[in-house]
């Protein structure tokens, strides 16, 4: 029912809401799903079980502040009518994220909290753009420069000047007018690229000169794709009921200059959780070195592990552990609280 909800909601968004660029109006299309653009990891941060959008991640919720919520619901509209595939010299500087569309500024936000999607450089992928009306045409995907710094707003400059990878015409899946719809290709990372980056996608259509625009938050550090800050901090999405989460952290074994650890996740909810990621940061002093029946997602802190695929069900009322050994100056203790979230 809530998934119907959902869908309602959007479809009635779809049907009523409009974007006036140019003199034309346009209705919304979609957006780059994995890696998540800002639009569709915000509306997923913000869902709860009555249908409304509430962001919970701090830059989801800057943005609703800038633009208010209705950017949430029309996660799928970024886009100009007039775009005919255009880039540099016709988005501005500085609106690059919502395409030069002021209805969507608060995605240009320079924030160190976007949700992130962890990948490696120079590795394949599975990329997907939702379809939810479908216009076939031509993707181009942009990285930004190693001098780049998540804390200011994009520019042109700060983008390599050529797409490191293009997409012609690619198949689409799923039914159109949905969250399954997609685009789907396979195609590397650019090499060489480490911690924290934007892709910059543009969707040019090629029956009209609609064009869409977006901002996607990746983190190259070895990742495979996993997704963090969607539901931190705070409560996960869902409204802290059916997939909800929380983890609590145990030594179970200490020795000088090093220890140990159990973090027990359990599931909340009132129904079956399938797939969690804990995260928390470490104490002054600590390097935690290995992680068993969990797969840590990058390095450095805060700690962020997520599940194996024999650990990623969890019952409801039921729970997963997972082990940490570390090295340690004599404070074992996390430096926070543990953040608990689930798809």
């Amino acid at each position: 029912m809530k998934r119907l909800a959902l869908l309602a909601a959007m479809a009635m968004a779809l049907s009523t809401v409009v974007v006036v660029l140019g003199g034309t109006p346009a209705l919304a299309h979609g957006a780059m799903m994995k890696p998540g653009s800002r639009t569709f990891f915000c509306w997923k941060d913000g869902l709860t079980q009555n249908g409304n959008i509430v962001p919970v991640n701090p830059a989801c919720a800057a943005a609703a502040g800038v633009s208010g919520t209705n950017p949430l619901y029309n996660w799928f509209s970024v886009l100009r009518s007039d775009g005919d595939g255009r880039t540099r010299g016709f988005i501005p500087d500085g609106q690059l994220c919502s395409g030069g569309n002021q209805t969507f500024d608060g995605w240009n936000l320079p924030h160190d909290n976007w949700p992130q999607t962890h990948i490696t450089a120079g590795a394949d992928f599975s990329w997907s753009y939702n379809a939810w009306a479908a216009h076939p045409g031509w993707f181009y995907m942009y990285v930004t420069k190693d001098s780049w710094s998540p804390t200011r707003r994009l520019t042109w400059n700060d983008l390599e000047e050529q797409p490191f990878l293009s997409v012609d015409h690619p198949p689409l899946s799923g039914q159109v007018g949905s969250v399954d719809a997609q685009y789907s290709w396979r195609g590397r990372f650019p090499s060489g690229k480490s911690g924290k980056h934007i892709i910059y996608s543009v969707w040019k259509r090629s029956d009209s000169k609609e064009t869409f625009y977006g901002c996607s938050d990746v983190t190259f550090d070895g990742g495979n794709g996993e997704v963090t800050g969607i539901g931190e901090p705070g409560t996960p999405p869902g409204g802290g009921n059916p997939g909800a989460c929380s983890a609590t952290y145990r030594v179970t074994n200490a020795w000088s200059g090093g220890f140990q650890a159990e973090v027990a996740v359990r599931n909340t909810g009132t129904t079956e959780m399938s797939g969690w990621t804990v995260s928390w940061p470490t104490a002054d002093g600590q390097t935690v070195t290995s992680v068993w029946n969990g797969v840590r997602v990058g390095t450095g802190s805060p700690v962020t592990v997520k599940n194996t695929d024999w650990n990623r069900t969890v019952a409801a009322n039921g729970q997963a552990t997972f082990g940490v050994s570390a090295n340690s100056s004599g404070n074992n203790d996390p430096g926070g609280a543990l953040t608990c979230s689930s798809p």
